[in-house]
């Protein structure tokens, strides 16, 4: 995506018990959110909200009615109370699932622990609904290895399916 003017709105929310009761402080949130200032991406809405299922579907369902690209970080392991993959599966009538399997391909070249993702992507209205983990450098290069994807995935839900003729 260009580093001009941005093109595309997106929200970040935090999932973290100890980030929303203030025990602890949020690095990933801020992390995604100057990675998608830097590739070109106006960040409208940021949220912390706790592990709590309910409260991130509606969180989720808010931040779609601002935005185009809506990024979780955290609550995505094997935990009990990892529930945003659940959460975000609740409010996406359609799933992208090669997103996370190119997430997940990504990350274990750096970490065997990135298998135990769960995150997933799936589409509401016309956003794009991403999880990432909750590690700032999990969250970062988990973004990273598919923001290529997101200006063409947000393209096509604009409705814009002109398939261009590529060179041979």
């Amino acid at each position: 995506m260009p580093t001009g003017k941005p093109s595309y709105t997106a929200a970040v929310i935090t999932v973290s018990d100890s980030c929303s009761n203030g025990t602890r402080k949020d690095l990933s949130g801020p992390a995604i959110a100057e990675t998608l200032k830097q590739r070109g991406f106006e960040v409208v809405h940021t949220q912390i909200v706790p592990d709590n299922q309910s409260q991130i579907e509606q969180a989720i369902t808010a931040a779609c009615d601002k935005a185009r690209l809506v990024i979780t970080t955290g609550g995505t392991g094997a935990a009990p109370s990892d529930v945003t993959p659940e959460a975000t599966m609740a409010v996406c009538k359609r799933m992208l699932p090669g997103v996370a399997e190119r997430m997940r391909a990504q990350g274990i070249q750096k970490t065997p622990l990135a298998s135990l993702s769960r995150s997933v992507c799936g589409i509401h209205g016309t956003s794009l609904v991403l999880n990432l983990p909750g590690s700032p450098a999990g969250a970062t290069d988990s973004f990273l290895a598919v923001v290529g994807l997101m200006a063409h995935a947000l393209e096509l839900l604009a409705g814009n399916t002109e398939h261009k003729a590529t060179a041979k």
